[in-house]
């Protein structure tokens, strides 16, 4: 379970290998917090039969659109992992998208904690990266961010 990476060393030049190990709490979990827009959750995976729990309900309870739920089980197909973790997470802040963001980012650094060998795949892909993007502040004298009020010529 441990992969090795080539990098160059800052000091001499020289290309050392970088291990990644498995990091599982007590119970045999991976552990991983995922963020997106104002959204925050917390994910733990565990080998199982696929079952995805979010905030106690069942995905496609708490995630009724089916764009959501694709966008959620995306770090496992990419893996060819599907079916083989359950998925308990809790979930807050933001609307049903950024959650499903947050989710989908959780699960993919959990993933990456369980199966370091998994890591290159899920990086090159870009699931390992936190989307930056936020809704950006409204300014005094516009109606939002950018719209300004209606001009009236006279």
């Amino acid at each position: 379970m441990i992969e090795e990476n080539k990098v160059n060393s800052p000091v001499d030049g020289t290309n050392e290998p970088v291990k990644r190990e498995q990091k599982l709490d007590a119970y045999g979990r991976a552990y991983a917090t995922g963020k997106r827009k104002n959204s925050i959750s917390r994910v733990w995976i565990k080998p199982g039969t696929g079952k995805i729990l979010i905030n106690g309900k069942d995905q496609s309870e708490y995630f009724s659109r089916a764009v959501l739920r694709m966008l959620i089980s995306q770090p496992f197909s990419v893996a060819n992992r599907e079916g083989q973790y359950d998925v308990f997470c809790t979930v807050t802040g933001g609307g049903l998208s950024g959650q499903a963001g947050a989710v989908k980012h959780g699960i993919s650094k959990a993933l990456d904690a369980f199966e370091p060998e998994l890591h290159k795949i899920l990086k090159q892909v870009g699931f390992l990266t936190r989307d930056s993007r936020v809704v950006e502040r409204k300014k005094y004298g516009r109606r939002k961010a950018r719209r300004r009020f209606q001009f009236s010529k006279r």
